[in-house]
């Protein structure tokens, strides 16, 4: 198995169709595989060799598109970074994968240019400018990689290493989530075959592509020969106008998205009826916009999925035959579906034991999704994967039918608008403020992000410190959507387990105490 392999099939079965559109491009397969391995030959010409990382900096587009297959297609390893990061945060993922290369757009041109003038990106060698503008000094025009040579597919494959995914680090520093390119073509030949996809898609790439979710949704599309579109970030207005013009069929949202889209005043003035699926994922979907979506969109089907980085990501779907008010599936989009083909999966005790069905406990995973492992973090590795079973971290509960139902999470984390936020790593920055004795960071209910962060904070006698000074500093030292949205202040000490640890599930009680379960 490896990632390029769609796009021989696509060439040899539909050369003529649309394979990307955006602006005023567009592209037939023929077109695409000829310009991405024109692009390929110019990444081994940077002294790119098989195996090597090279990252991406940049909202959707074509290009983010054309670059993932050039990376697989020249042998090397693809490193998507989160847009919404802070500086610090993006030296960090670009140091640590040791990226040779880098293709950047106009919106993080100048966050590069400082990095690498203070000299804080130095296994960069060279840097391709993504936009259409005048390119910056020193940088490499994307049009000028597509020379008249171009490079036979490196054929790297089943193990081999495909991508570099970073997610947050409960220990305070982001983890490099290996995926193969079986990993990757499994997943992408779930996604296809659990959301109905074929070689009529019109897929809108809506949801940032730095997300294994969108990236899967990518595969996916092109394993049946369908075709992309794209527009930078999800803003409502672009999401209609692109569905509107392009006739889009399905896409993949986060809840977030969706309550957006459907709470806006303008859905009426567009034209939807083309759009027939939308999947969602990556944190829980409150019941009225679900409800509301369904009300709205009446030509639309909903799939429910559930996965994580490192399986690559997907684990469960529940489709549209669960998106009914009456009848034996009623509510079970409550779920986060069953267990898709080729992944097995139980609830087991923290000894790894399945317990019996209705029992809580965490959620175990099994399968050619699961992830090579932490990049150039064993210990962490051997802790996640034991006995060739992927701890998630998730807690939930299966009934006699198989449905997974999400109840809490196990590891300390909190999901805000469909991104996963670490507490300690939040946590490590706040400490960073003199001032603090003891803190501890929760997720809290929030009407628009489904969990907001909140921070709890106990000083040092005798000193203090407000609210916006916690923000100001959390803003300069990591991503937006980590830092607190409130803080409060307490004199006593924190509550504490035998071990000394502070026990979070008591700081939560007095926000979570009208919820039966302890996410959003």
């Amino acid at each position: 198995m490896y990632i390029t392999q769609a796009l021989k099939r696509n060439v040899q079965l539909f050369p003529n169709k649309t394979s990307t559109a955006y602006l005023d491009r567009s592209f037939t397969w023929k077109e695409s595989l000829e310009r991405i391995s024109k692009i390929a030959y110019s990444i081994r010409k940077f002294d790119v060799s098989e195996g090597d990382r090279v990252a991406i900096l940049a909202h959707n587009s074509d290009r983010y598109f054309e670059f993932l297959y050039s990376v697989s297609w020249a042998g090397a390893v693809f490193v998507p970074i989160n847009t919404r990061l802070a500086p610090p945060e993006i030296e960090f993922w670009i140091n640590d994968s040791e990226s040779k290369l880098l293709f950047v757009d106009k919106n993080f041109a100048e966050i590069v240019i400082n990095l690498k003038k203070e000299n804080k990106i130095s296994s960069v060698k060279n840097i391709v400018y993504l936009s259409d503008d005048t390119c910056p000094d020193n940088m490499i025009n994307y049009e000028d990689l597509i020379t008249s040579e171009t490079i036979e597919d490196a054929l790297r494959g089943y193990d081999d290493l495909a991508g570099l995914f970073y997610t947050g680090g409960t220990t305070g520093r982001s983890k490099g989530v290996m995926l193969s390119h079986t990993n990757m073509v499994v997943d992408a030949l779930n996604c296809a075959l659990m959301g109905n996809m074929n070689e009529n898609a019109k897929w809108l790439h809506a949801a940032p592509m730095f997300h294994i979710a969108d990236c899967a949704g990518l595969f996916g599309i092109s394993q049946v020969g369908g075709s992309h579109y794209f527009i930078p970030g999800f803003i409502p207005k672009l999401f209609f106008e692109a569905v509107n013009k392009f006739k889009i069929t399905e896409t993949i949202l986060v809840p977030t998205m969706v309550n957006m889209a459907v709470n806006d005043p303008e859905i009426s003035d567009y034209d939807l009826s083309s759009l027939k699926k939308i999947m969602y994922g990556a944190s829980p979907m409150p019941e009225p916009v679900i409800v509301k979506a369904m009300e709205i969109l009446p030509n639309c089907t909903f799939y429910h999925a559930y996965g994580q980085t490192e399986c690559a990501p997907l684990l469960t779907c529940s489709g549209p035959e669960t998106h009914v008010f009456e009848g034996p599936l009623a509510y079970k989009f409550k779920s986060c579906g069953k267990a898709v083909a080729g992944v097995e999966l139980k609830i087991a005790d923290e000894n790894g034991k399945e317990v019996p069905r209705g029992e809580v406990g965490e959620i175990y995973a099994r399968g050619p999704n699961i992830m090579l492992g932490y990049w150039r973090q064993k210990e962490l590795t051997e802790k996640a994967i034991v006995n060739g079973w992927m701890k998630t971290g998730d807690g939930a509960k299966m009934d006699e039918s198989g449905y997974v139902f999400i109840v809490d999470r196990v590891k300390d984390m909190i999901i805000s608008g469909g991104e996963n936020i670490y507490s300690t790593e939040v946590e490590n920055t706040i400490y960073q403020l003199k001032n603090v004795l003891e803190c501890a960071v929760i997720g809290i209910p929030d009407e628009k992000w489904g969990e907001a962060v909140h921070a709890i904070i106990r000083l040092k006698e005798n000193t203090s410190i407000d609210e916006n000074e916690v923000m100001e500093h959390c803003h300069k030292n990591i991503a937006g959507f980590k830092c607190p949205k409130s803080v409060s202040f307490r004199e006593d000490p924190m509550p504490v387990s035998g071990a000394g640890k502070i026990l979070k599930t008591e700081l939560r009680k007095p926000f979570w105490k009208d919820s039966d379960k302890q996410v959003n």
